[in-house]
């Protein structure tokens, strides 16, 4: 049973993570003038009230994107997240934060196109209605994005930005998105892909950036967030990751740059600490 809604996680530490990432690749991708396609495969439901009863139960945002708020001194790539986040809240007041979908749009061209998946039918209609009136430039299918993959890759431009960030509710889940890599790396070899996890007790999510590493490509980086240290009960998820294939050669020294500034601002104990690794051909 499909029972996952990002709405209860919106803007927290690992939403920062991901979508500084995102800003990031989608920027570089586009200071070429060849157009190219983002992919999300599990896209949510586009943005996010951080006053309703599904984000304020949990209030995860406030260690998340509320920190950085305010922050004096940013990095230019948090500064440039938190800039894209606040076009959403032009009074200054956080009351609404962006799914993935709503910012890749953002940092397209009109040449450029944005394919959405979402499986969750609640979530589905609410990104429809996120992207009312959107026209040709963005594709929303209600549906399983591992499938849907298989069918546009490779995209007609031959540039393409994939972004894979399931729910891991199931086991399955974490081989899901590593026969989907495999299989979406055979059809297009050249993609950058974005894959997000979480840093869980479970098994499956320690093993993840192993079976990553060995799908045989030839550059990618590894960046990882721990806010804090793993819960004694193995319960909850101390922080999160990103893999990113064919990474642009810049965001490394970015990240290399930012990354120990947000792990001071978002720890929330003493085992906040951050990783960064790579590998290039």
């Amino acid at each position: 049973m499909l029972s996952y809604r990002h709405a209860y996680h919106a803007g927290n530490h690992a939403d920062v993570l991901k979508h500084l990432m995102l800003i990031q690749i989608a920027q570089y991708m586009g200071e070429k003038p060849a157009p190219f396609w983002i992919i999300d495969t599990h896209a949510g439901a586009g943005r996010y009230a951080l006053e309703s009863n599904h984000a304020s139960k949990l209030g995860e945002y406030r260690d998340g994107i509320a920190r950085l708020w305010d922050a004096k001194g940013l990095p230019p790539a948090a500064a440039d997240y938190v800039d894209f986040v606040r076009l959403l809240n032009p009074d200054g007041t956080l009351r609404h934060y962006p799914g993935s979908p709503w910012l890749a749009r953002q940092l397209l061209r009109d040449s450029d196109r944005l394919r959405l998946y979402e499986l969750h039918s609640t979530d589905s209609k609410l990104l429809q209605e996120c992207f009312k009136g959107a026209g040709r430039q963005v594709a929303i299918t209600a549906g399983d994005g591992f499938v849907g993959l298989k069918a546009l890759l490779p995209p007609p431009p031959r540039r393409a930005l994939v972004l894979i960030d399931p729910s891991y509710e199931t086991r399955d889940d974490y081989s899901h998105v590593v026969k989907g890599l495999q299989e979406a790396l055979k059809r297009f070899p050249t993609g950058t892909y974005a894959l997000w996890y979480p840093m869980l007790a479970k098994r499956e999510a320690q093993q993840l950036p192993k079976r990553l590493k060995a799908l045989g490509a030839n550059d990618w980086l590894h960046a990882t967030l721990e806010v804090k240290h793993p819960a004694r009960d193995g319960y909850g998820m101390n922080g999160s990751g990103m893999f990113v294939i064919n990474p642009p050669w810049t965001l490394e020294k970015t990240l290399h740059d930012t990354l120990p500034t947000l792990c001071k601002l978002l720890a929330q104990d003493e085992g906040a600490k951050y990783g960064l690794e790579s590998q290039s051909s």
